[in-house]
């Protein structure tokens, strides 16, 4: 008989195992309308999940941040859904969420255009206008490998047979004639999906390797209501025209092409603009009392084994070879202002040394990231390192943030976002400083009055 705990701390008891919907149904027929999904002992499940001892539960609707995220992963399989029935012959491969949004990895044998995306678009109101129930099954993985294999959805057996345990049992969640393998949760019916628009489309490598086949990924947007959804396409309609890769076009500042991804051109007047900026930047790092260096732009492989990049790294970093030894270009500058550093004896009373540097890094970036100038695989990275001591490490982040707004300041940057991100799963150094410098830098935001949030990795 499981005792069912909810937020405000009442309590529901049953005599038998009972699913999300059925509390919320008991809770009230509206809060049963609205749900799309629960959250048991601080797991997200689905609505139709059964319930069958003791819990914690949240009911979650399209008013919460997960209820959103849960619609806008259902869109992402009512696309799926759609191109299904408009080219059977396509073969799925993933459908995550992102910001905003949603997209779909698929394997078509055409190249899809806007009048494609629009007839997909109209497929997709079709289908959840006819707000079906979503029916999810947990089958065996030798089940779900064969319903795949039998529809000719090999990178759905390519998931199951490299991702997935033989002793899993994979969700399969039917809509209609169409099936999506997936963890979940998902809506319980397709009325919660109304709003959506398809947006583009790009070219992805299967697995994000190069050496894989391209697919082509289909973007949407997913909002709980009407009036959500066209206050976002109005965001984006005036974001489009402060776009930098427009503006950089109508000014004649930069070009970037094919032959070289990831890489920019600078133009006369481009160049000047970078160069003024460089000059501001290397008075306010003299001001702050910032060494200015520079390292090579390549060195041997065994040099980032050393520092463990390579093990971490590698596959964002390009390399070369000359006289039987591998080289790398460099991703970053930290190795070489250690090197740097390690030239001749060092003191305490030499601490704290500030070393900067307009270092020139390449970083092998999937061509389906790359974005004008906000994600490119050749880049000047003006990134600085302090060497102190400990106990100096309070002072000198203080110092570094006061740098930083004080620039900003001179752009009339105000609504800064700061995020302070966390140890890595790939990692150098021991978990204690790790937790040491985290709590510093955690410590002199909170000093200087900073608002924060934590970006776990």
């Amino acid at each position: 008989m499981p005792v069912i705990t909810l937020p405000d701390g009442s309590q529901r008891q049953y005599d038998h195992a009972v699913s999300v919907l059925d509390v919320a149904l008991d809770i009230g027929p509206g809060l049963a309308k609205a749900c799309i999904a629960g959250r048991v002992n601080g797991e997200l499940v689905d609505a139709s999940d059964l319930i069958e001892s003791d819990a914690q539960l949240a009911i979650i609707t399209a008013k919460d941040a997960e209820g959103l995220e849960i619609l806008r992963h259902s869109c992402a399989h009512l696309l799926g859904h759609a191109i299904k029935q408009l080219w059977p012959d396509t073969k799925m491969a993933i459908g995550p969420v992102i910001d905003n949004g949603f997209y779909y990895d698929v394997d078509i044998d055409r190249t899809l255009t806007q009048e494609d995306l629009d007839l997909l678009e109209k497929r997709m109101h079709e289908l959840a206008d006819k707000d079906y129930d979503v029916i999810k099954k947990k089958v065996s993985w030798q089940e779900a490998r064969d319903t795949f294999a039998a529809r000719g959805e090999d990178y759905k057996v390519a998931i199951l047979d490299e991702n997935i345990s033989r002793d899993d049992h994979p969700g399969l969640y039917h809509h209609e004639e169409y099936v999506d393998m997936c963890r979940g949760p998902h809506v319980p019916n397709m009325r919660f999906c109304h709003h959506f628009k398809l947006q583009k489309t790009s070219g992805a490598y299967w697995r994000g390797d190069s050496k894989n086949k391209m697919l082509q990924r289909i973007y949407g947007t997913a909002w709980s209501d009407k009036k959500q959804l066209n206050a976002y396409l109005q965001r984006l309609e005036e974001a489009a025209k402060r776009d930098h890769r427009k503006i950089g076009k109508q000014l004649d500042l930069y070009h970037m092409q094919e032959e070289a991804p990831g890489m920019v051109f600078w133009h006369n007047d481009g160049w000047t603009i970078f160069r003024e900026l460089e000059t501001f930047v290397r008075m306010k790092l003299k001001e702050y009392q910032y060494q200015e260096v520079k390292g090579p732009f390549m060195m041997d492989r065994v040099l980032w084994e050393k520092t463990g990049h390579w093990e971490n790294y590698a596959e964002h970093m390009f390399t070369t070879s000359s006289e039987n030894r591998e080289y790398c270009i460099k991703p970053m500058n930290c190795p070489g202002h250690v090197q740097i550093f390690n030239q001749g004896l060092k003191s305490y009373r030499d601490l704290p040394l500030r070393m900067a540097e307009f270092g020139s890094c390449h970083r092998n970036e999937p061509s389906g990231a790359l974005h004008g100038l906000m994600r490119v695989r050749g880049f000047t990275q003006d990134d600085a390192h302090i060497f102190c001591t400990e106990e100096q490490v309070r002072d000198e982040v203080n110092s570094c943030i006061k740098m930083v707004y004080d620039m900003y300041s001179t752009f009339g940057f105000e609504k800064i976002v700061v995020k302070l991100s966390t140890r890595p799963e790939k990692r150098i150094g021991s978990d204690d400083l790790w937790t040491r410098a985290e709590d510093d830098l955690a410590a002199a935001l909170t000093e200087n009055g900073i608002p924060f949030d934590y970006q776990p990795g």
